[in-house]
Parts: structure tokens; C-alpha cells; sequence
């Protein structure tokens, strides 16, 4: 609350600052002007003595210059001060967040081995207990995993595994292993389409993009979720793949905030969704390492989400940029190879 008043407390002031430089602008031009003219007018009537000497034009733009680069400036501190604001509100509440998705399950395994250490429980609960438990310890390192990665991309230390592959028979196996992680029926998710090309990819990032993007589906999604995935080419020779739920959808005023850093969209509808912030911003990411894009479209509201991502085709579309993919991975493994020599 105190950072929204702090927010609308600059507001004004950095309004009023820019009417006081202007408000000094037009009154140095008046001085300088009024006095210039009545000089000139009346000077040698006064006395001859009195020279009159053209204006110095120069240092006259100079102030001028001067006093624009001043309100400029005035101007990238707010809109930058502004940022830092609203960045540090979106800090805050990642730290609630992921604070809440930490706790959730140290509580759930503290419980459960609470309960294992003080009550005789039988052969049959003890191994659905350590079941939970590993559940729970795997969402942990899941979560921790991700916010380590995050800091890895931000660094621009990425390990890169990036190999050839073709791209149908990939893109199915890795939505495959995606549908299987969350147990899905094989009707909530249906493949389309085709793509007869080769690309580029590191398969363990490209299986985080649809990790995120069908958690996030289901997520948002109030009924039984179905997700249609099409795969395809387009004209720009980019292989495309488009992933459509029937979710709550998404305002067009949000399309380009859910891909920032902390961002979460809250929907009344569902007020319990659980997350980070950050799975989006890291599917971003992992496109744009790949050299691809992803957007967002929907219908409106309670009408669905499409996310589309754009991929290189090897060989066909942005040669170097993937070649050089390439080269940074075989490099990797040529180092771990002499490593695990020695």
C-alpha cells in the first residue's frame, strides 16, 4: 500500500516538474525577447553610447537545449523509477508465492514423518506415507530447479544440448512424455497436422515449454481440460506449433504481460491457482534461445487460450544463428569428453 502511494506521489510531482522547466523556459524567453526589443527600441534615445549588440543566438539554444535535456531526463528517471516500483510489487509477490509453494510440501513431508516417528502404522500406510512424501520431494526439487534455471537464462549460462532432430516425431514424443507426466486422458489431448522438416532443439528445454504450457492449461481451466495441438509450416518456412485449450481465456490488455518475469494473471474465477510467476517467462525464453517466438491469442473471456510458437527449420531459416547452436554444443561435449578422459 505504501509503494502505491509513493507511486502516486511521483506522479504529480514529476507533472509539476515539467510545467516548472517549461513554465523557466517560456520565461527566459520572454526576459530575453522584452528586454532585447526595448533596448533596441529606446537605446539610442537614451544615450548614444549605449551599443546595441545582436543577440547571442547560441547561447541562447544552448540553455534551451539545456533545460529540454533536463525535463528529458526528468522524464527516463520517472518512467525508469516507475519500473523499479512495479518490478519490486512483482518481486514481493513472487516471494509470497514461492515462499507458500515451499512450505506446502516441507509441511506435508514434516507430517507425514511426524507420524511415522510417533504412531505404529501398517506396512500398507508407511509405503503410501513415503510415496506422498517423494511426491512432495519432487516438487520441491522442481521448484527449486526451476528458479535456478531462471537465474541461469538471466546470466545467458545456458547448457547447451542442441541436436538435430525431426520435428514431428520429436514434438509428438515430447508432448507424449508431457501427457503421461500428468496423467492425462489420451482424449484431453489431441495432436494434428504434420511437419516433413528437420530442427533444431535441446530436447530437455523443449520438454520444460510443454511441461508449462499444458500445467498451465490445466490450471486455468474451470471444467475438464481439452487441448488441441497442431503442427504445421507456414509460409516464412518456420515450423509452427499452436496449442488451444478450452480454459478461461485471456483479456488482450494481458496478452504481453503473462510472458513477464513474476506475472500472474488472477481470475475471480479461479482465485486458487498455485504458481510462480515464472513459468511463462521461462517458456519465453527457452523459444527465444532457440530463435523462435511465441504469442498469445483468445476469443475472450472463458473462450480458451492459444499459444503459437514459431521454430527455425534447420537448414531453411536463420542458418547461422542455428549453426552456431550447433557449434556451441559440439564444443560442449568435445570439453566433456577430455574431461571425462583425464
Amino acid at each position: 500500500m505504501k509503494k502505491n502511494r509513493s507511486l502516486l506521489f511521483l506522479i504529480p510531482a514529476f507533472v509539476f516538474a515539467q510545467f516548472a522547466w517549461l513554465g523557466l523556459l517560456g520565461l527566459w524567453i520572454y526576459w530575453y525577447v522584452s528586454n532585447y526589443l526595448i533596448i533596441k527600441q529606446v537605446g539610442e534615445r537614451l544615450t548614444p553610447e549605449i551599443v546595441i549588440d545582436s543577440p547571442n543566438v547560441f547561447i541562447f539554444v544552448g540553455g534551451i537545449i539545456l533545460i529540454v535535456c533536463i525535463a528529458v531526463a526528468l522524464f527516463f528517471i520517472f518512467r525508469n523509477l516507475t519500473i523499479q516500483l512495479k518490478l519490486t510489487r512483482l518481486y514481493d509477490n513472487f516471494i509470497a508465492n514461492i515462499t507458500h509453494e515451499l512450505k506446502s510440501p516441507l509441511s506435508s513431508i514434516q507430517l507425514y514423518l511426524e507420524t511415522l516417528s510417533i504412531k505404529e502404522v501398517s506396512p500398507e500406510k508407511r509405503t503410501e506415507f513415503l510415496g506422498i512424501m517423494m511426491k512432495d520431494a519432487n516438487r520441491l526439487k522442481k521448484l527449486i530447479d526451476s528458479i535456478l534455471e531462471i537465474s541461469r537464462l538471466e546470466q545467458k549460462r545456458i547448457a547447451h544440448n542442441y541436436h538435430i532432430y525431426n520435428a514431428d516425431s520429436i514434438f509428438r514424443q515430447l508432448i507424449s512424455a508431457t501427457i503421461e507426466q500428468f496423467r492425462l486422458n489420451e482424449s484431453s489431448v489431441k495432436i494434428s497436422g504434420s511437419v516433413s522438416s528437420k530442427c533444431v532443439i535441446d530436447k530437455d528445454a523443449m520438454q520444460i515449454v510443454f511441461d508449462n504450457l499444458i500445467d498451465n492449461a490445466m490450471k486455468y481451466s474451470a471444467e475438464q481440460v481439452e487441448i488441441q495441438i497442431n503442427l504445421s509450416t507456414n509460409i516464412k518456412k518456420r515450423i509452427v506449433i499452436e496449442l488451444q485449450d478450452n480454459g478461461i481465456g485471456i483479456e488482450t490488455k494481458n496478452y504481453k504481460n503473462i510472458f513477464n518475469k513474476f506475472q500472474r494473471i488472477n481470475n475471480r474465477n479461479i482465485p486458487n491457482v498455485k504458481g510462480t510467476g515464472l513459468g511463462l517467462y521461462w517458456v519465453k525464453e527457452i523459444i527465444k534461445f532457440h530463435g523462435g517466438r511465441i504469442t498469445v491469442s483468445s476469443d475472450g473471456l472463458n473462450k480458451g487460450t492459444c499459444f503459437k510458437i514459431e521454430l527455425p527449420i534447420y537448414q531453411t531459416s536463420k542458418r547461422f544463428y542455428i549453426n552456431s547452436l550447433l557449434r556451441q554444443t559440439a564444443k560442449k561435449e568435445k570439453i566433456m569428453e577430455t574431461t571425462d578422459g583425464e
